[in-house]
């Protein structure tokens, strides 16, 4: 066995000679060195031929170098491929930076062959490399490398073991490189894999379209990211186009559902990257014909993410409450939840789009015609009604917890924000019941109401809504869910303001409802009085203030001394309000705060001899 093995010292031998002719002599039996597996060996053949020779090696056979026929020039490029390739087989050897230098020689060789078995050496030693360590993948995003890689996979035989090599080492950038803590110039290189795997995506109709597919929708599905932001700050660009004509192609034909959710999800993001009206942008690509008229598009989009929807709330009610609990029936749930959480996100930011489309109807740049809104409308109503129905069915089981019964919330409260009538028996049935909702991680019920409060806002300004509200003391839900958005990490004012306007409303017309100075009603106040003291904006100040001045006319000074939960200081912050309420000047042009400051000033004129302390406080500062 000794006497056949590689002679290697020889090989090391003629590996370090001064001359050309013996360092390719060496690397002919260097080959068959790296294919005996040696490690050791295959170390010691890389220490004595050096990078420096086979990146000349590399260029000669480009034509870089000047001198040398044809016949030798390819010879030399296969010769150099064959013992990297050999060589990168030892990861030590495969991540030295002598061997990381040359991606982007290996790269344009790839873009320049012509020949199968040049292009296979090349994507197996580009894997190598990639494998090997980060800076062998992150080498691959210097300018131009993906670019030379990426645009010639189009070209390669479909099943050929060259586009299963170049799938596979595109599979392993994706998943390897983060974008995080890249530099701009590197992100420069991710932007040309998506606008690669974007016109793959678009072009092919091959199973490379859905290997383009996933790996964009695991670029693009991560969270905010530097990536998202260069995306962002790309001119007008064919890679969008391209996306778009590769999703009509996967929703218009006869797919597996698993292919159509990664088609939806896709839009999602992009809808997420670009904002909601990309779905609804018109576009032109000059190298397919395969582009859907907008209209056609959005109902395409909307239509297939509607039907995944039914689909999965059936099975899910079906997998919840009928079939036999095991685990793989857990599995299938989560998973048919994780599915659904990225279909009630698209939705809700179709809904968006719509409701753009619909505040801006008749403007010249409308994309999409009034007939296409109806339709679109018309089939969120049924969408929503569906979950309503789903909502419904927990509510009958006595299931209550749940991320996706809090999902199904937010869907709800998103398209009653844009439509607060829509599905009103069923919404006015179930709105107790989604008041209780809790997420998987939450011990009470507080986003479920979050979710209600635009539509919320919105009904309360009719005695109707106040009614529905009061059925159930849901203005005391709203109140404690107020309250909890005051002891959270950043006060989320646009939901303060609306939880702030329900009971505004609800107050405005309570005059058959009694409203409980109780312990729901203390916190409630104390909670206005510190959100106006987080904030100088005139909004909080009058908003927080008008509903003070609303909620101490139940009640009396002496009264709210006499609680536990509230003190002298606090009715010290209260008269501080009110008095900054009064002083404030109100534009002529708000009619709102116009509207507040007549509350607050009448409101004061009915209780202040109830409120000795804080008409003391207002006399000093403010004629009334």
């Amino acid at each position: 066995m000794a006497a056949s093995a590689p002679p290697l010292d020889d090989c090391l031998r003629l590996l370090r000679g001064e001359r050309d002719e013996q360092k390719l002599a060496g690397l002919l039996v260097a080959a068959n060195v790296c294919r005996a597996g040696d490690a050791d060996a295959v170390r010691k053949v890389y220490d004595a031929v050096g990078p420096r020779f086979l990146r000349r090696l590399l260029n000669t056979g480009l034509g870089k170098v000047e001198g040398g026929k044809e016949e030798e020039r390819e010879a030399y490029l296969r010769l150099a491929l064959t013992v990297l390739a050999g060589l990168a087989r030892a990861p030590e050897v495969a991540a030295d930076e002598g061997v990381v230098s040359i991606v982007p020689l290996v790269a344009e060789v790839v873009s320049k062959s012509v020949d199968p078995a040049i292009t296979e050496e090349c994507f197996e030693l580009l894997s190598l490399i990639a494998i090997a360590s980060e800076d062998g993948a992150y080498k691959f995003c210097e300018p131009g490398v993906i670019d030379m890689i990426y645009l010639q996979i189009s070209n390669l035989p479909d099943g050929s073991k060259c586009i299963e090599l170049a799938i596979n080492l595109m599979q392993l950038l994706v998943h390897k490189l983060k974008v995080d803590n890249m530099s701009v110039e590197k992100l420069q290189g991710m932007t040309s894999m998506v606008t690669c795997l974007a016109r793959l995506f678009a072009v092919l109709h091959t199973a490379v379209k859905f290997d383009a597919l996933h790996m964009l929708t695991a670029l693009l599905s991560q969270k905010e990211s530097p990536l998202h932001d260069l995306l962002r700050s790309m001119p007008a660009s064919i890679w969008e186009s391209h996306i778009r004509v590769g999703i009509t192609a996967i929703l218009q034909n006869r797919v597996v559902s698993s292919e159509k959710l990664h088609a939806l999800l896709l839009a999602e993001c992009m809808m997420s990257i670009l904002g909601e009206d990309w779905l609804s942008e018109d576009c032109k690509i000059q190298d397919t014909q395969n582009v859907l008229p907008v209209d056609k598009f959005v109902l395409l989009v909307l239509e297939s993410a509607r039907i995944e929807v039914a689909v999965l709330l059936n099975e899910l009610a079906y997998l919840k409450y009928e079939s036999s609990k095991t685990s793989e029936t857990d599995e299938a749930i989560s998973q048919k939840q994780r599915n659904l959480a990225i279909l009630f996100s698209l939705i809700e930011r179709i809904v968006k789009m719509i409701s753009n489309a619909s505040s801006s109807e008749g403007a010249p740049n409308q994309t999409i015609c009034e007939s296409t809104i109806m339709q679109a409308i018309t089939g969120l109503n049924e969408t929503i009604s569906l979950v309503l129905d789903f909502l419904q069915d927990a509510k009958d089981h006595g299931q209550r917890k749940g991320d996706d019964l809090l999902a199904a919330a937010r869907i709800v409260g998103s398209y009653l924000a844009e439509a607060p009538y829509a599905c009103k028996e069923k919404t006015k049935n179930l709105l107790d019941f989604i008041f209780s909702i809790e997420g998987q991680d939450e011990s009470r019920p507080f986003y479920s109401i979050c979710f209600m409060l635009p539509m919320l806002s919105q009904i309360t300004m009719e005695p109707d809504g106040c009614r529905t509200l009061a059925s159930f003391c849901g203005y005391k839900a709203v109140m404690d869910c107020l309250v909890k958005m005051t002891e959270q990490d950043g006060i989320d004012n646009g939901s303060m303001f609306l939880a702030c306007d329900t009971i505004i409303n609800f107050m405005s017309n309570r005059k058959s409802v009694h409203i409980p100075v109780d312990s729901c009603f203390i916190r409630f106040l104390n909670a206005l009085v510190t959100w106006a003291g987080t904030s100088n904006a005139s909004s909080v100040t009058m908003t927080a203030s008008c509903l003070c001045a609303m909620l101490i006319d139940l009640t009396s000074e002496e009264f709210l001394l006499s609680c536990s939960e509230f003190d002298a200081k606090t009715l010290g912050s209260l008269s501080e309000l009110i008095v900054r309420s009064l002083q404030q000047d109100v534009p002529d042009d708000d009619g709102e705060q116009f509207n507040q400051k007549q509350v607050i000033v009448s409101g004061y004129r009915r209780w202040a001899d109830r409120f000795p302390h804080v008409k003391n406080v207002v006399d000093k500062h403010v004629s009334v």
